[in-house]
């Protein structure tokens, strides 16, 4: 069983998954309730959080018939940074071995980051091998010099504690925590987008998280901290009505283009206090709700230029998360960005089809695939008759062995 617990600033959704004998995950469980504690994917109130993240499990491990005990964390919020680094090191018996890698990513992660962050990925983008690029995989290749482009991803450390913290108050594990557009990356993406070149643009409820791809690896990340709130926030203030009311009116009725709303569709809109609605067409809604849509695109573009990536995005942009369902968000979005666009639903799971398949779930179930890659046997695996075996002593032993060996010769 893998859990994923996407805590979001709308909502925080609980995801239990079973692997499958062919390599698939199976959705058995499935725990959703609003978010109360979280300002811009960073926690504000720590009781709220706690509360919200409790009903979300307890209603995953009632359908899914077990105990949850260990959960993949995702994290956004703009406390997070990207960099992108280069790390040299020189190959000691002229061929790579792990611990040359260990050493050249170790060398890339040596950049000089502020004290209050902390280091939450290095996610390796190549190799190069005596000034050979575009390696990807060098364990084995002959070589004097080892070269790695990797990118890292820091985050407050207050910010990541407080998110831990609240998850370990309610007697939780936290396997990983995980940047949530890395982890939507892997349920709404396709190799082919990576190779060619791709962003996701992640939108959800406090912030909208930017992921750029290029040639299959991780180029530029990004938190931009306006998102669906500021949507529901300037729908309560034009129409003067409870926050509550305009997030329903939002979700039913809100179009992000003005020319694709009708004028003579009416909707009711309820008054605060106890003054009778009001009749509004669904065409003036749209025109509050698109110089916001606008604005995020906008901002979204000045990102990706600023990241020099803009030229090199053949494959255009995917959007996904819950504020990017709006009608009209794809079209705007293409007018904007001038490049094809497209609504990406989460991938690659099994069971509860029709109500995962939501870009609502994307972070979600892309935390329970970045779970399964990162979940891999320790030492070779013996097959027996009815159990299988892990016998990790004398390979853990020998490979400490020749690690010692390595750095006795190259510091004596």
């Amino acid at each position: 069983m893998i859990v994923a617990l996407d805590i979001g600033t709308s909502k925080v959704v609980c995801l239990v998954g079973e692997q499958t004998p062919q390599g698939t995950i199976e959705i058995v469980g499935v725990g959703s309730h609003p978010s109360r504690g979280l300002k811009r994917g960073v926690v504000v109130n720590i009781e709220s959080t706690v509360n919200s993240i409790q009903r979300a499990v307890e209603e995953a491990e009632l359908m899914a018939g077990c105990k949850i005990h260990g959960v993949t964390v995702g994290i956004a919020g703009s406390h997070i940074s990207g960099y992108n680094s280069h790390g040299i090191v020189a190959v000691r018996d002229r061929e790579v071995s792990d611990y040359d890698l260990e050493r050249v990513i170790d060398a890339a992660r040596a950049v000089a980051i502020p004290a209050d962050q902390k280091i939450l990925h290095i996610l390796p983008q190549e190799y190069l091998i005596d000034n050979q690029e575009g390696i990807k995989e060098p364990l084995g290749m002959s070589c004097v010099r080892l070269e790695a482009r990797a990118h890292l991803v820091t985050g407050a450390t207050n910010a990541i504690q407080n998110l831990e913290k609240c998850v370990r108050r309610c007697g939780l594990e936290v396997d990983a925590v995980v940047l949530e557009q890395l982890a939507s990356s892997y349920a709404v993406l396709t190799d082919d987008e990576k190779d060619l070149g791709v962003c996701i643009v992640d939108i959800g409820g406090g912030t909208t998280d930017i992921a750029v791809f290029t040639a299959g690896a991780i180029r530029h990340t990004a938190v931009i901290p306006i998102a669906g709130d500021q949507v529901t926030s300037d729908i309560a203030m034009a129409l003067r009505t409870p926050t509550l009311h305009a997030e329903q009116i939002k979700v039913k009725y809100a179009c992000a283009l003005a020319q694709l709303a009708h004028a003579d569709e009416m909707i009711k809109v309820p008054s605060v206090g106890d003054r009778p609605a009001r009749n509004l067409s669904r065409q003036a809604l749209a025109e509050v709700v698109e110089p916001r849509y606008e604005e995020l695109f906008s901002l979204v573009q000045a990102e990706l230029r600023r990241s020099g990536f803009e030229d090199l995005v053949a494959a255009g942009i995917v959007l996904t998360g819950g504020t990017s369902k709006m009608e009209g968000a794809v079209e705007l979005a293409e007018e904007i960005f001038h490049m094809p666009v497209r609504l990406a639903k989460p991938q690659g799971v099994r069971g509860l089809e029709e109500q995962l398949s939501n870009p609502i779930y994307a972070t979600g179930i892309g935390l329970l695939h970045y779970a399964r890659q990162d979940q891999e046997p320790v030492g070779p695996i013996t097959e027996r008759n009815d159990f299988v075996e892990v016998a990790p002593a004398e390979a853990d032993r020998d490979n400490l062995l020749v690690r010692f060996k390595n750095w006795l010769q190259g510091n004596y």
